[in-house]
């Protein structure tokens, strides 16, 4: 007799490993195909022979280039530069740093980043002073505010913000709001709701909806840019969320932010205005978004964006090129070192021809995954005279640079995979001798809260700790 459920099973199992070794292979091709990295592809494919079901799944969320994909029209892309662009060119002849032309140069052709003289900088170091700041400048809007946040959480903090926002909106000040959809996946709609009951414009970047476009969860908006009035900004790596300002209760929470004042806010104006564009499809170009300013500082500014969608990895080549022109020293603080072949060649080679590199890191990070990465690249910068620093008091989540008492850059932008390929970033880059000696000494009073890594000491690790490192690298790409 014959046995049909046998069969049928029999049918059933050599069908779906078809179909599933097809989809692998398939899905190899594709990587392949698509010319990426070659580390990254790499990576890719061991994640998928070796994680049966579980790697098609992760490629389906976070693999999916969407490089190819425009986000605008080049021709409403001009119409949106046009404004700045005018103010740019009407500004007096500016003398650009000798030193910087070239790296001037590459964010102007690679990413439209106008270098906009006589801005203001302010610098904030804790999530305190910051949002001070901040609710004071809301509350001084005439005109528009225009928010955009990676996370906008509904906690105490993020509830007085939005009740600014919706006294502003009540006077008659125009209010745009854009948060990230993963970012602030846990906070429950009602937030959102209250402001735009009360007549804020809200919007989400690129809402995720399950099963449908999975693939948007691996490109995020990281930004954080305020402008009000398009005179005053602000840009750096706060959030909104009460654990910027109170910290842990292991440590404090050690950021950078920065207020500018001046025509450089018409840089963070265009990045937002684009983002506005992309979650909402209208354009919004009129001159009252870029007014005439007069120099308010002696700073020269320019506001530099990336994505992964355009053809260039803007903020991390013009890192790259930031350490290799470094000629005294390059002090980095960043709260993820995941860096690519690129930045990590930089590093080692600045190093290794005297520059003064140092790298500070948190001693004890947010993310486990994350951490374990970013020790794994430790022994190659050291080696090569990099002097690295782990800040003790609590978590340090500051994205700042300085260089040879000339360049600063503060923003989004974490020295990692995923916001020099996957994330939405923005950073200033501020050419200016009084900013770069003010982030300097913060930079050296942050070190008198750190202890040193020496090479002797790093390589005695225990094995299973680096054990653990090395597997975690293998992912780094996708992390």
């Amino acid at each position: 007799m014959i046995d049909w459920n046998y069969i049928l099973n029999q049918v059933a199992t050599v069908a779906f490993d078809i179909i599933y070794f097809g989809a692998i292979i398939g899905t190899i091709v594709v990587i392949i195909l698509d010319n990426r990295n070659p580390v990254k592809t790499l990576a890719w494919i061991l994640v998928l022979m070796f994680l049966p079901v579980v790697g098609l799944v992760f490629y389906f969320f976070f693999g999916r280039s969407r490089r190819r994909e425009r986000i605008i029209e080049q021709k409403i892309y001009n119409r949106l530069l046009n404004k700045p662009m005018v103010e740019y060119l009407a500004q007096d002849a500016t003398t650009l740093p000798i030193a910087y032309s070239r790296l001037i140069s590459l964010f102007r052709n690679t990413t439209q980043a106008f270098p906009f003289d006589g801005n203001r900088v302010e610098t904030y170091t804790s999530g305190a002073s910051m949002l001070q700041s901040l609710l004071r400048e809301l509350a001084k809007a005439r005109q528009h505010i225009h928010i955009e946040f990676y996370i906008f959480e509904d906690d105490a903090i993020g509830r007085m913000v939005r009740d600014v926002l919706i006294e502003k909106v009540r006077a008659g000040v125009e209010v745009r709001v854009i948060y990230d959809d993963v970012g602030c996946w846990h906070v429950p709609n009602r937030f959102y709701d209250e402001m735009r009951s009360a007549g804020i414009e809200v919007r989400s970047f690129l809402k995720v909806r399950f099963p449908l476009f999975t693939s948007k969860v691996n490109y995020r908006n990281h930004r954080k840019i305020v402008v009000i009035d398009g005179r005053i900004g602000f840009v750096g790596g706060m959030n909104l969320a009460e654990r910027y300002m109170r910290g842990f209760s292991w440590g404090i929470w050690r950021d950078t932010h920065l207020l500018l004042e001046g025509k450089a806010v018409h840089g963070l104006q265009t990045a937002f205005l684009l983002d506005w564009y992309f979650v909402d499809r209208t354009l919004i170009s009129a001159s009252r978004y870029f007014p005439k300013m007069e120099a308010s500082g002696n700073s020269l500014v320019q506001i530099v964006t990336s994505d992964p969608i355009g053809l260039w990895k803007e903020i991390m080549q013009g890192l790259s090129m930031a350490i290799s022109g470094a000629k005294k020293y390059f002090y980095i603080q960043t709260p993820y070192f995941l860096p690519t072949e690129q930045i990590l060649a930089a590093m080692q080679t600045a190093a290794l021809a005297g520059v003064d590199v140092r790298l500070m890191l948190p001693l004890r990070a947010d993310n486990r995954l994350t951490n374990l990465g970013s020790c794994s690249y430790l022994a190659d910068v050291l080696q090569a005279g990099v002097k690295v620093y782990f800040y003790k008091i609590g978590f340090l989540h500051s994205k700042l640079m300085v260089s040879d008492d000339e360049l600063t850059t503060v923003g989004s932008t974490n020295v990692d995979f995923r916001s020099f390929e996957h994330n939405f970033e923005v950073n200033a880059f501020i050419y200016d001798t009084e900013t770069a000696l003010q982030m300097r000494e913060i930079f050296l009073q942050d070190q008198r809260e750190c202890v040193q890594v020496f090479l002797k000491n790093w390589v005695k690790r225990p094995w299973w700790r680096k054990a653990a490192e090395s597997v975690v690298r293998l992912m780094a790409p996708l992390l």
